[in-house]
């Protein structure tokens, strides 16, 4: 097989065969594929190395086109050299991606030459081919390397004695060193001087010891700013086993560090005060229960809330009530120790937990309270709420910890717990938990509990005190709540109604109370012993301020059957000054449907003649507390004589509650007051009780 012309008229004949001999043995033994391919692409011979390179024989790729070796997305570039080729047969190189006999692909680098016929022309291409896979992902990494050495992050290298030997672009901005101002220096250079020696001794040590080391360092700039730095060093070793270079890669972490730090802020501290704030506080607080387990000190909670703060808010705005909580802040953290904690839990209330304490519980009570009256002076001193001057007083509830069975919430509830009870007691003042308190409200906790078991469970039934007027006859009666406990017995409202109100339970109460009410005046409705009678029920404040009220009480009646001239509504004065206007709104849509009201507990409240003629009421209740001293008290007989001539300049009939005895109610009729509810008649009856004593008044 020719693989060049050697020219004609050659003096010896058998030259060409041993040229090809030789050309042939020279193919065989070299480490690329030799090839001869047609002018179609197709291999006409394949040298011996095509086995080891791409574990093919001669026989695999003899006739068959070369392009079906190559990738795909390279099959069109063999037939471009080969056409190239068929004009001028000069060498073409060519790098491809061709297919091996297990289907890999492997990079390939290809010399391409055309071979001339004995025309001149070309009638042949030979092709060389050699594997260079290797070569190429060494490339491909040294790419990656230089990309990554020229990243925003900062990169050195420097020899096994430390020299610098070359940095990037990255040490350029960060540090503000060219890379002519600090190569073949120590990096020592850039040391913040915020770590000693003992530091950087551990640093190598790690190093030395595996390979690299990894952590926060903190570095200063040309311009002499000290900077954090997260650094990375690794040690690279030759093939001797011996340390040839240290690279080192470091990102500035001011920002990071800048977020983080403010991240924190806004997790631990009151965006207002700039005080720890609960979470932080309780931190602290649990912390401080080890260490004082441990020293044997007491410590101490102070829970401040200031008196009276909704009042600056309403008047001034909250901007000034800003201000104030602010100068708070200020006043209570110059109350204490630096190694104290001032911490605002929100709203108005502050905490002060003082540590360190005596190890004697009456004496750390002592120096407690001496701080304490330090932040009640303080506090009560003038604030400047510009143009305002403003004073505002504190409650303090103090509890003592360093027994090792509390815990940091029953602390805080301790605490919180003196505090209204200092409150209660009449403000600007200090108050120490004790365990009656905490008696208090575990006995509270208990009722809240039954008392909603009770409303689930329908615990609840109606007693009625009789309403009787100046002959005697009945004419009505009061519903009055009672609840029939499983294990106590009769419970009366005083011990059950204000935690029902303070929990929301009222209006759920409230709204049985009506409904059974309802029902019952319905069902004397249709006996004529009861038919006349009307029934006054008590209104919660909790359900009055409701925004359907109005809606359910007609819906009830209505789906009662009740008669609505029969049904009473008793409201007391405090409940109606909520909000006058939305009161009297309320009333009315009421009375248009045939309701009535009835004012509880008149007299006892804020009077006032303004919204008495406003409200459209038909009945005054003069309250039992007045009704009780007529006969013996001048001013409880001038205030019941009073409330009737009020009732009767203003249309209103009156009703006395509480009458007892005859003298009592004598007084009252010969004053004008035709009405009686109390323990002369009857006291509060169950309902069987009731219908008996109706019919015996009947009789």
């Amino acid at each position: 097989m020719a693989i060049d012309n050697p020219g004609a008229g050659a003096p010896n004949e058998s030259k060409p065969d041993e040229t090809e001999a030789r050309c042939r043995r020279l193919a065989e033994h070299c480490s690329d594929m030799i090839a001869l391919l047609d002018l179609e692409g197709r291999y006409l011979y394949v040298s011996a190395a095509s086995m080891p390179l791409f574990g093919q024989t001669e026989a695999d790729l003899l006739g068959r086109h070369a392009v079906e070796f190559a990738h795909p997305d390279d099959a069109d570039k063999l037939p471009a050299i080969i056409a190239q080729i068929r004009r001028t047969p000069r060498v073409h190189t060519l790098t491809f991606r061709r297919r091996r006999k297990d289907d890999q692909f492997c990079w390939v680098e290809s010399k391409v030459q055309g071979v001339l016929g004995p025309d001149g022309t070309v009638s042949e291409i030979i092709l060389t081919a050699r594997d260079i896979s290797e070569r190429r992902q060494a490339e491909e990494e040294l790419r990656i390397a230089a990309l990554a050495f020229e990243a925003q992050h900062g990169m050195i290298i420097t020899g096994p004695d430390g020299a610098i030997l070359r940095v990037n672009r990255g040490f350029t901005e960060i540090t503000g060193y060219s890379a002519e101002e600090v190569i073949g220096r120590n990096p020592s250079m850039l040391k913040s001087g915020r770590h000693d020696q003992m530091f950087y001794q551990a640093l190598w040590n790690s190093v030395e010891e595996t390979g690299s080391w990894k952590g926060e360092l903190w570095n200063r700039r040309k311009n002499g700013e000290i900077y954090p730095q997260w650094l990375s060093i690794s040690a690279v070793r030759g093939v001797s086993g011996q340390i040839s270079h240290y690279v080192g890669s470091f990102a500035d972490i001011t920002q990071h560090k800048a977020d983080t730090d403010k991240i924190e802020h806004l997790a631990f501290y009151d965006p207002l005060t700039r005080l720890p704030n609960r979470r932080l506080l309780e931190e602290r607080l649990s912390q401080s229960l080890i260490t004082s387990l441990r020293s044997k000190r007491e410590g101490a909670l102070l829970f401040i809330d200031l008196d009276n703060f909704k009042i600056i808010n309403d008047t001034l705005g909250h901007d000034k009530g800003d201000l104030l909580l602010q100068q708070t802040a200020q006043r209570l953290t110059a109350c204490v120790r630096e190694s104290d904690t001032v911490a605002r839990l929100g709203g108005d209330e502050f905490v002060v937990m003082l540590e360190e304490l005596s190890e004697n519980r009456a004496e750390a009570a002592a120096q407690t309270r001496i701080v304490g009256e330090k932040i009640l002076a303080a506090l009560d001193a003038p604030y400047r709420l510009s143009p305002y001057e403003y004073e505002c007083s504190a409650s303090i509830g103090v509890a003592l910890f360093g027994d090792h069975r509390q815990n940091m919430h029953d602390i805080l509830k301790q605490a919180d717990l003196a505090m209204y009870r200092a409150k209660t007691g009449g403000r600007n003042g200090i108050r120490f938990f004790d365990p009656e308190m905490q008696a208090s409200v575990s006995a509270r906790t208990a009722l809240e509990s039954e008392l909603r078991r009770a409303i689930r469970e329908k615990q609840f039934v109606l007693h009625y005190q009789p309403q009787v007027d100046a002959g005697g006859r009945l004419t009505g009666a009061e519903a009055l709540l009672r609840w029939q406990h499983p294990t106590r017995g009769l419970v009366f409202p005083d011990n059950f109604i204000s935690v029902a109100e303070e929990t929301g339970m009222i209006v759920g109460l409230g709204r049985w109370v009506l409904e059974t009410a309802c029902e019952q005046l319905a069902a004397w409705a249709k006996r004529p012993e009861t038919a006349h009678l009307s029934l006054a029920v008590n209104v919660s404040a909790g359900q009055f301020r409701q925004t359907d009220f109005v809606n359910r009480v007609l819906e009830t009646v209505r789906q009662s059957g009740a008669d609505p001239l029969r049904l009473k509504l008793e409201l007391t004065e405090s409940m109606l000054l909520d909000d006058i206007e939305d009161t009297i709104t309320k009333m009315q849509a009421m009375k248009h449907h045939g309701l009535s009201f009835s004012l509880d507990d008149f007299g006892t409240g804020y009077s006032s003649l303004a919204y008495l003629k406003s409200l459209p009421l038909s009945q005054l209740k003069i309250d039992r507390s007045f009704v009780t001293d007529v006969h013996t008290d001048p001013n409880a007989a001038a205030i019941a004589k009073t409330i009737v001539f009020l009732a009767q300049s203003l249309g209103l009939t009156v009703i006395a509650e509480g009458v007892e005895t005859e003298v009592q109610r004598r007084f009252l009729d010969e004053n004008g007051c035709r009405d009686y509810q109390g323990y002369l008649f009857s006291r509060p009856l169950p309902l069987d009780e009731f219908e008996r004593f109706t019919v015996k008044r009947e009789e």
